[in-house]
């Protein structure tokens, strides 16, 4: 199922012995488009620290809810490895997270989340020795809440800005980026997936897409007051002749 990452935002989050803070944000990789981590503000318990949790690391819940189960103590999360409040999070950080909570690193392996395309497997949990495990490589994480607001370009002209974000609950990849058009089509708000943006200008917070402005016109509203079904996506992608990432 398809939901709003804004909506997910300022939930609580409860540990398995209390609560730890609310979500304040997420890390999603700008090569995936996968959320990789929520940002737990923990608020006057562990004061001026923010915590990365996994995907894996959340139970079941009810996406229309305002608090979201945590399957990791408040004294796990306290010894954490500390998250220092500037980005961009390192790879090295990463490495000493996943071996500190025993997740598999979703960097090593075919998958989406490593071995495994989902977050929610066994298969996502590290059995292999902690040496065999490489610091190496380049993270390509990036805030939400920073790339909200970035203009979107396409080919022929700018078409208006990232609002919010929609994500797949079960892989945790992005599907969608919500595209407000109030500039251009008051009142008009859109979705083209991420996997059709070509370049991001980091330095313009810009985001550069293979559509023109003329198919976004006359492509179908979004409605972010109803639940987005198959029909809708599957409407949106013969507007734009495109194969659904289901059939991919």
């Amino acid at each position: 199922m398809i939901h709003s990452v804004e909506a997910i935002l300022n939930a609580n989050l409860q540990a398995t012995d209390g609560k730890v803070g609310r979500c304040a944000d997420f890390l999603f990789d700008d090569k995936f488009w996968t959320l990789r981590y929520m940002v737990a503000d923990t608020h006057k318990w562990l004061p001026g620290r923010q915590v990365l949790i996994s995907p894996s690391a959340l139970q079941d819940w009810d996406w229309r809810a305002d608090i979201i189960p945590v399957n990791l103590s408040r004294d796990g999360i306290r010894q954490s490895p500390p998250l220092s409040s500037h980005m961009p999070v390192s790879r090295q950080y990463e490495t000493q997270l996943v071996e500190y909570y025993n997740w598999y690193p979703y960097w090593e392996g075919p998958h989406a989340w490593g071995p495994a395309m989902t977050p929610f497997t066994t298969a996502a949990v590290r059995t292999e020795p902690i040496q065999a495990i490489e610091a190496g490589g380049q993270s390509h994480l990036r805030s939400v809440k920073e790339v909200t607001g970035y203009h979107i370009q396409a080919l022929d002209d700018t078409i208006g800005h990232v609002e919010d974000f929609l994500l797949e609950g079960r892989t945790w990849a992005i599907r969608y980026l919500v595209v407000d058009t109030r500039n251009w089509l008051p009142g008009r708000k859109v979705l083209i997936p991420p996997a059709w943006a070509s370049t991001i200008d980091w330095k313009r917070s810009l985001l550069n897409v293979r559509v023109d402005r003329g198919a976004v016109e006359n492509s179908p509203v979004y409605d972010k007051e109803r639940p987005l079904t198959r029909e809708d996506e599957m409407a949106l992608f013969a507007h734009y002749d495109a194969k659904p990432y289901w059939l991919e």
